[in-house]
Parts: structure tokens; C-alpha cells; sequence
């Protein structure tokens, strides 16, 4: 089959203009069909990246076609490609024109193109480097052989200076978790790959990290993260979800030092039964809580909850069968959609199931779902809990009640009474943006943490680079300001190791024999 042409018309992006296959002859192209929203589709980007660095014959092109509403829009996109750091160029198909013409069913799947044109086969799923690595030395052989390869690295015009733009000290920041007792806020500064502590007046206290991507031990101003998510408060300890390094790691907040105290490094998977924490791979933590003697792990990656005993560091998972989907029931049988936010009432867990814009609850040794009805039913609907629709949910805070809800894609943070089993927005026009004022007319764009402090609720507004401040008193909004130190210019980046065999947004992992059967049709294996 030869590859049909980028339909006409489409947004680029990360290029000066729109591509044509024809562009590309003389390289190999390996089309990523993505949406931003889908954990799968982050953990291929380091495979992305070492097969860029790694074979200069092949060009990625990302094809995102979204999955919610609200990633339809370039400028949201726009930001998705500086949170990840993506090089490559981008077409937006949000009519699903360029996933039809090659037959795609699911997030992420792939289709790899020969220099001449002709498509050579596709997959799904996680684990693209480790099969297209062993593959694509003989390809390239034998195209040099035919004298139709292209050596040199193709110059595209990637996005840059999200910092810049923003005008802020903060990078995406992801959580936020309050200090009563030294009225003190910590925040995950993601994209600078530290932590902030602050005053509630934004002086930065504290810095939790050197601001260069790593994984490193040590005192404050050496450890090293990357894009760390949840934290969890316990008393001179902070617990950091490490989100890309797939680790724990602990801040002493004493002795000044940081440590990890579970995960290897390595993404895990689900269907594993825990262990030590040094020796335990986990996969993609996105928010943490303490309650008893256990911290919670909203494990995103896998699509589970998992608890780490805190004093033995033993970790293990605890609800979620590992499979993607909307079920209720025993623990261990329920099927959860990228926890990526968790809080406890001091009894039961609450959580947001990001890909199912689900609010649920674990209580005793049941699973039960409050608000959302399946992976793809979503919107924007205040009102009894059976009516009620969310757009993909990353942040959670218990407070007299009630849970507070980032609802990240609609841009606002609502309210659901426990009691009432009734949800009602008290912040956020629904519109992107950055206006103070009236809470009902203030704008967020994507807001991820919440946290309480003093009758407050200060929010990480994620897109917009900023702490931003519910005032339930006045009913207003404010932008706190954060002055403080830069981050350290950064360190070359490493390469993040990853197991094998992840789910995919309800696909198997990826089938190399789609590959090989393509190959030994066209006599090359």
C-alpha cells in the first residue's frame, strides 16, 4: 500500500508548514497516532525520542487526534508539545481523517513508512522502541542498498520557551499540598523537576531539588527529579511521586535530604504483586495521600491504586485489577482509568479516574463510582452525582464533606457534597484563560492540585504556570505571585528504561508480528 498523502488543510505544528509525504521519500517515517490525555501515549515518548537520536534515516510524525473536546484546540495541543518536550513535527487531526485512511483503532498505534513510500505495517501499544530497534538496521541496509535513502537529519522548527512565554517562576505545575502547622505550601514545579516550598504569601521557602531532570539522591540542592506529580505531607517527611522516573521518593524536611524509597527506575506493569520498595517497579505514580499506616498511589500507569507501608516501605497493589475500564466491586476486581488524583476523609479514599471523568470512593473493600458512566462519556454538567459529567479530572481535595474537584479539562473547579450527592462549580468560567476576580468569571486553564490552608483553596493551575487562590469567603479568585530562585540550566537529558508489556488504553501491548509479517512479504526477513 502507498501511503496516502496528510490530508490538506490540517494544523502543524513544531514545522513552518504543512508536510507531504512526498517530503519524506528517501526516510523512513514512523506516524504516532496520540491524544495528550492518554498515559500510554506519554510513555512512548522516550521511545520516540531514542529512535530519533538513535537512526537520523527515520522522522516521527505525531498525529494527535483527540480523544476529549478540549484537545481538539491547537493552543492546548500547542502547550502538550512543550510540557513533553516534543521535537518532532505534529498534525492535528480532529476529524480522525488521517486515523481512517490507515484503519487506526486505538492510542497509541503506529505506522511505519518506507523511504519509497510504501507502508510497511503498524502496531499498538507501548514498547515501540524494543521492537523497532532490532528491525530497523536491516531495513536501512537494504534501502541503502537500493540507493533510496536520505542519510541526512531532516530540520524541523520545534516549539520552545514555555517559560519565557509564561512570564512565571513555575513550569506546568502539577500538585500542591498544604502545611497547617507551618502554614506553608508545597508545590511540584513539574517541568523545572522540583519542588517548591512557599509562604502563602508565594516567598519560596524552600528548594527541593536542583532543578535538573535525574533521579539522584542527596542533600536539597543536589537530588534530582523528573516531572514530579503527587505529594503527600507526613509530618517532617514529604512524600514525592516521581512521576517519570516511576519512583518514591521521600524529602526529610529536617535533615534536608531526599531519598528513594520504592521503584527501580523502570516503568512496571500491572499484573505484578508487589514487594520491597527498592525492588518494586511502579509505572507512572501521579498523586499521593496518607491515611493509617500506608501512603496511596494513585498509579496512573497501570490503572490501579497501590499502598506503600510506611514503615517497612513494602509496596503492593491494592484496588484495581491493572485491566482499563468503568467497574465497580471487590478491590482487587475493579477496573480503574488513570487514577491521577487521590484524597482521604480521614475513612475511605477518594479518587478521579482521569480517562473515565470519574469521580469514586473506596470504602471498607469495595470500589463505587459517584460521578462518570464510562471511559467515553464526558462533559460539563453540574447537579445530582447520576447526572453529573466531568471532562477528564486530575486533582482531588477532602474538606468538611465534600471533595473539591480540579475538573482539569473544563477549566473549573467544582464542589461534591458527600452528603447531598450533589456537584456544583465555584470556580472557573469553563473558558481558558488567566482573568482574576469573581470566582463564576475567573478563568484556569487546566488545573491540576488542590489544597486547603486557612479556609482557602490554593490550586495548581497547570497550564497557565501559576498558583491561583479560591476564596470561598468572598467567592473570588487570585493569582499568587511566586518569586524565587530559577531553576539550574539543565543537564543533558538520560534515557528512561522501560518494561515490556503495558496496557494501552484498552489495546494489548504491541505486536511485533504485524511488523515481521509486513517484512517478510516484501522479502526483507
Amino acid at each position: 500500500m502507498l501511503a496516502p498523502d496528510f490530508p490538506p488543510g490540517l494544523p502543524w505544528l513544531n514545522t513552518d508548514g504543512p508536510i507531504l509525504i512526498a517530503d519524506l521519500r528517501g526516510k523512513f517515517v514512523l506516524l504516532d497516532f496520540w491524544t495528550y490525555c492518554c498515559i500510554n501515549c506519554m510513555h512512548v515518548i522516550p521511545d520516540l525520542k531514542r529512535l530519533e537520536e538513535k537512526y537520523p534515516e527515520l522522522v516521527v510524525i505525531g498525529v494527535h487526534s483527540a480523544k476529549f473536546p478540549n484537545e481538539q484546540k491547537v493552543e492546548n495541543i500547542r502547550e502538550a508539545i512543550l510540557r513533553y518536550d516534543l521535537e518532532h513535527p505534529v498534525v492535528v487531526d480532529n476529524q480522525f481523517l488521517i486515523w481512517k485512511q490507515y484503519g487506526v483503532s486505538a492510542w497509541p498505534s503506529f505506522i511505519l513508512i518506507a523511504p519509497d513510500g510504501q507502508v510497511i505495517g503498524s502496531a499498538s501499544g507501548e514498547g515501540i522502541f524494543e521492537r523497532l530497534d532490532p528491525l530497523l538496521p536491516g531495513l536501512i541496509q537494504e534501502y541503502e542498498r537500493r540507493g533510496l535513502l536520505r542519510a541526512e537529519r531532516l530540520a524541523f522548527s520545534p516549539l520552545k520557551n514555555a517559560d519565557a512565554a509564561s512570564g512565571s517562576s513555575l513550569s506546568f505545575p502539577g500538585k500542591v499540598v498544604a502545611d497547617p502547622g507551618s502554614r506553608r505550601l508545597f508545590v511540584s514545579d513539574s517541568n523545572h523537576h522540583r519542588i517548591l516550598a512557599l509562604s502563602t504569601e508565594g516567598a519560596v521557602l524552600e528548594v527541593i531539588g536542583s532543578g535538573r531532570q535525574g533521579r539522584g539522591d542527596g542533600p536539597f540542592v543536589e537530588a534530582t527529579f523528573f516531572r514530579p506529580q503527587g505529594l503527600a505531607l507526613d509530618g517532617d517527611h514529604l512524600w514525592i511521586a516521581d512521576t517519570e522516573n516511576h519512583l518514591i521518593r521521600r524529602a526529610d524536611l529536617s535533615a534536608g535530604r531526599v531519598e528513594t524509597v520504592a521503584g527501580t527506575g523502570l516503568q512496571g506493569h500491572a499484573g505484578q504483586a508487589g514487594g520491597p520498595g527498592l525492588q518494586q517497579a511502579l509505572s507512572s505514580p501521579w498523586d499521593l495521600t496518607v491515611l493509617g499506616e500506608y501512603l496511596y498511589i494513585a498509579m496512573a500507569g497501570t490503572h490501579q491504586i497501590w499502598r506503600l507501608d510506611r514503615r517497612s516501605l513494602a509496596t503492593e497493589p491494592w484496588a484495581g485489577s491493572g485491566r482499563e475500564g468503568l467497574v465497580d466491586g471487590p478491590l482487587a476486581a475493579a477496573q480503574l482509568a488513570q487514577p491521577s488524583g487521590i484524597c482521604s476523609d480521614g475513612q475511605s479514599l477518594y479518587f478521579v479516574d482521569s480517562e473515565a471523568s470519574a469521580l469514586r470512593v473506596c470504602k471498607g473493600d469495595e470500589v463505587s463510582t459517584l460521578i462518570g458512566t464510562g471511559l467515553f462519556d464526558f462533559g460539563d454538567l453540574d447537579g445530582p452525582f447520576a447526572k453529573a459529567r466531568l471532562q477528564h479530572p486530575l486533582g482531588i481535595c477532602c474538606q468538611d464533606g465534600a471533595v473539591y474537584i480540579a475538573d482539569t479539562y473544563n477549566h473549573r473547579i467544582k464542589r461534591a457534597d458527600l452528603l447531598a450527592r450533589v456537584v456544583e462549580t465555584v470556580a472557573g468560567s469553563g473558558s481558558p484563560g488567566r482573568i482574576d476576580g469573581a470566582a463564576e468569571m475567573a478563568e484556569l486553564r487546566e488545573p491540576g492540585g488542590l489544597a486547603f490552608l486557612d479556609g482557602s483553596l490554593y490550586l495548581a493551575d497547570t497550564n497557565n504556570h501559576r498558583i491561583r487562590v479560591y476564596h470561598p469567603r468572598d467567592g473570588t479568585v487570585l493569582t499568587m505571585p511566586v518569586e524565587g530562585p530559577p531553576p539550574r540550566p539543565a543537564a543533558k537529558k538520560g534515557r528512561q528504561a522501560r518494561e515490556k508489556g503495558c496496557t494501552t488504553c484498552g489495546v494489548p501491548g504491541l505486536d511485533t508480528g504485524i511488523f515481521d509479517r509486513a517484512l517478510r512479504s516484501r522479502g526483507m526477513k
